[in-house]
């Protein structure tokens, strides 16, 4: 590919000088390149084909190079390098450069990234890219009002995103369409694809052997751009599964094992590769579950070997030729050697598998459903559960719902149903219209429940909860896969388990904490005791899938005739302003914005529910900076002091002071910061009012590169015990930064008034990212390559 194609700096330049004809060119490359196969990536990507063939040839290049059994991780990862001869591999250390497949986009964050491919100043994306409309409808009445009422609201943005799409050459999924990862699963995904996509649970598309990785917005724009896109070699950590699934036991218990055996950061910088005899005994879409909230432990994705359920799901969704074509490569690419080696390996028996739940305010808290009870009495957990929620972009099957509505017709037999709000989001169109075409749906409104709009709703703080008061102490159990304080409703108090939905559905007919399904009866309307059946359903509609209403809309061939505007007055959107440059001076007696207390997410720094309306205008929405954090000072969220004039005021308002009167800052955080979401937002607010760095224990993966991009310094400690040697009084240096260099440590200086002292700030920037600081973003970098 070297010999095709240019430089990463050398590709800048011509794109920013012959935008039109590089995007030819990149087109007749991935022709050439794909033409073997003859079968498309997707029904909607005719002109682009299967890149088994050349992702063989690059293999073949690292094998001989490396001389050892590989991973499925790494021989998916690395015959995606875009220098396979000369690229340094070393697990845990190197930067690889890749040529992802594809990316995908959904609507909270593609504003922000079509935003700085705007900016960018090039004319059309050159790989298959897609944006969908999920994260902005909020769960208020029911999926029909809901969604009316979404695209009344979001009028501005949903046209903004259709007609930067139809420019740009990305295809639009529109407002009810569905979840992106079940659209991407449904349609886009295939064994052996490196997809990269502006969310964190774009690892969903690990249930059909795709390396799907979440990201921030600027690094969806180089791979937009045709820019080499760069990752840390991740570590593998391999997962053995013997036994089978069965009874009550779901694939939402291997994922909710797996977290309270890692922690939410135990993956970081690791691929979880699941492997061994027990892998067929689970679904595609369970495959999918798993995958998906690997994201809760900070994996940087993960994988399933290609096997025959994901054959038979490729061909229950009209692609039968990619599943042929796949199986043509399944040992040379889609599956790990004999004899790899993990750099750490997890044994779980699926037959001994007890079902889980986790929770709560942390995903990681893992209770196995026999000991729920005794721990929810000794913790003081609220016992009566308030709702039950099932689906989200976690567990939104067929499978799924079809489950859950066999325990909804046991319950139903017996007289009883939901003994609380019960609430569905199927995860996109041809699910909903394929559960109610097979009476799924009418189950569901028997028992009680309600059917949601197909989008994120509530598992984002898209609801618009009514039951309880802000503050009100109360139990919500879900079978979405985040469950930090405050997420799904804004309600500090609110208790939120995460579980499989056949779990959800069985504690909501009980509507406490304390029953477990597997041993405990219930009472039915003629006073008899029973137990509930094993849930079962079927894997795949055996009338296939109903596509619903069709909501995708394909680009133009060209955008030449499309506008794209954007009112300077809007509340919703804004045009964005280069970040400045680095003055090539020490970073001096910088003032402590905020430090902050245990747990830091990016629903902490940047929340999301209501603020999701800004997502499209940094300036508005970085009034919510910091507003979920805890400050070290007083233990107070959004309460501050002022170092300048002695005042006390929320975070957002104390840092627009500082930028107004010229005080650059630092924010100081714990472990894992930045663990959740891919959000963007988390790392341009702080640049944005005036932050120049960031100082914690550790980072989650995504957060420390987002921060990279918009040109702040992400350091941690050295030693972690210096971050009690930080004051909120304490004035920062950052020292020798012109010798700002690969594996060298920074040095900082501590004032605590009369008294400084040293210490030494670790950081992970290499030469390439070193660049985007001084250039003061990597938006910035690459418009100056481009006007070399």
């Amino acid at each position: 590919m070297a010999a095709r194609l240019m430089s990463a700096q050398a590709q800048v330049c011509r794109l920013g000088k012959n935008v039109v004809s590089e995007a030819a060119m990149v087109r007749q490359f991935h022709a050439s390149c794909y033409s073997a196969s003859k079968v498309a990536l997707s029904k909607f990507d005719s002109d682009v084909f299967l890149p088994y063939e050349k992702l063989n040839k690059r293999l073949d290049v690292v094998r001989s190079r490396l001389n050892r059994p590989l991973t499925l991780s790494e021989k998916v990862l690395y015959s995606h390098l875009d220098d396979p001869a000369n690229q340094d591999i070393e697990r845990g250390t190197s930067y690889l450069r890749l040529r992802p497949d594809r990316v995908a986009m959904q609507d909270a964050t593609a504003q922000m990234a079509l935003l700085q491919f705007i900016s960018s100043g090039l004319k059309r994306v050159a790989v298959p890219s897609t944006v969908h409309c999920d994260h902005l409808i909020e769960a208020q009445i029911g999926g029909v009002k809901d969604l009316a009422r979404a695209k009344d609201l979001n009028r501005e943005v949903y046209d903004f995103l259709a007609s930067t799409c139809a420019k740009y050459g990305l295809g639009f999924w529109k407002p009810g369409s569905g979840i992106i990862h079940q659209i991407i699963l449904e349609n886009y995904a295939f064994p052996g694809l490196l997809m990269i996509g502006t969310d964190s649970h774009t690892p969903n598309g690990g249930g059909l052997g795709g390396l799907c990785i979440g990201v921030g917005g600027a690094d969806a724009v180089d791979v937009m751009a045709d820019i080499p896109w760069e990752l840390k070699c991740p570590k593998v950590i391999g997962v053995n599964l013997t036994g089978k699934i069965s009874g009550w036991t779901s694939p939402k218990d291997v994922i909710l094992k797996v977290a309270d055996i890692l922690t939410v950061k135990g993956g970081t910088g690791a691929i979880i590769e699941y492997h061994g005899k027990g892998v067929d005994s689970i679904s595609c879409t369970g495959m999918a579950t798993i995958c998906n909230m690997g994201a809760e432990i900070g994996a940087t994705t993960s994988l399933f070997p290609f096997n025959n359920r994901m054959a038979d799901y490729l061909k229950s969704t009209g692609r039968g030729g990619i599943a042929a074509e796949a199986q043509k490569f399944q040992s040379k690419i889609l599956s790990a050697d004999k004899n790899c080696e993990y750099d750490e390996l997890i044994e779980i028996n699926l037959d001994t598998l007890e079902p889980h739940v986790n929770g709560p305010f942390t995903p990681d808290l893992g209770h196995p459903i026999s000991k729920l009870a005794e721990n929810s009495k000794k913790n003081g957990y609220p016992m009566d559960i308030r709702v039950g929620l099932i689906g989200s972009c976690t567990n939104s099957s067929y499978e799924d719902m079809g489950r859950c509505a066999s325990i909804a017709k046991d319950a139903m037999a017996h007289g009883i149903k939901s003994k609380i709000p019960f609430n569905v989001t199927p995860g996109s169109e041809q699910i909903r219209a394929t559960i109610e075409r097979d009476g799924i749906s009418e189950v569901f409104d028997k028992f009680g429940g309600t059917v949601l709009a197909n989008a994120c709703g509530p598992c984002i703080g898209q609801w618009d909860r009514q039951d309880v008061k802000k503050g009100d102490k109360n139990t919500i159990v879900t079978s979405y896969n985040r469950n930090f304080t405050g997420r799904n409703d804004a309600n500090p108090a609110t208790h939120c388990f995460v579980t499989s939905p056949e779990l959800v559905t069985a504690l909501s007919i009980a509507g406490r904490l304390d029953f477990n399904p597997l041993t405990d009866e219930l009472t039915g309307s003629d006073g008899k005791k029973f137990k509930l059946n094993a849930p079962f359903g079927d894997e795949l509609p055996a009338k296939g899938f109903d596509p619903g209403q069709d909501t995708y809309t394909a680009p133009p061939t060209t955008g030449d005739k499309v506008s794209v505007a954007v009112d300077p007055k809007s509340s919703r959107l804004q045009l964005l302003e280069p970040f400045d440059k680095w003055n090539g001076s020490d970073l001096t007696d910088l003032t402590v914005l905020i430090k902050v207390k245990g747990k830091c997410t990016t629903d902490h720094i940047s929340a999301a529910g209501p603020w999701l309306k800004y997502r499209g205008h940094l300036d508005n929405i970085s009034n919510n900076m910091f507003i979920g954090a805890t400050n070290s000072e007083n233990n107070e969220m959004n309460n501050i002091k002022n170092q300048r004039n002695g005042s006390w005021g929320g975070v957002p308002d104390v840092a627009r002071d500082y930028k107004a009167n010229n005080v650059k800052w630092v924010a100081v955080g714990d472990e894992n910061y930045g663990e959740g979401s891919s959000r963007e937002h988390a790392a341009l607010e702080p640049r944005h009012l005036g932050g120049r760095a960031i100082i914690v224990k550790s980072f989650a993966r995504i957060h420390e590169t987002n921060l990279k991009k918009q040109g702040l310094l992400p350091l941690t400690f050295a030693n972690a015990a210096d971050y009690d040697k930080i004051q909120p009084t304490s004035k920062i240096s950052l020292l020798n930064l012109k010798g700002l260099a690969p594996g060298k440590p920074v040095e900082c200086e501590i004032k605590n008034g009369d008294k400084v002292e040293k210490i030494k700030l670790n950081h992970t920037l290499n030469d390439l990212q070193i660049g985007w600081f001084k250039a003061g973003s990597a938006l910035n970098r690459m418009k100056e390559l481009a006007a070399q």
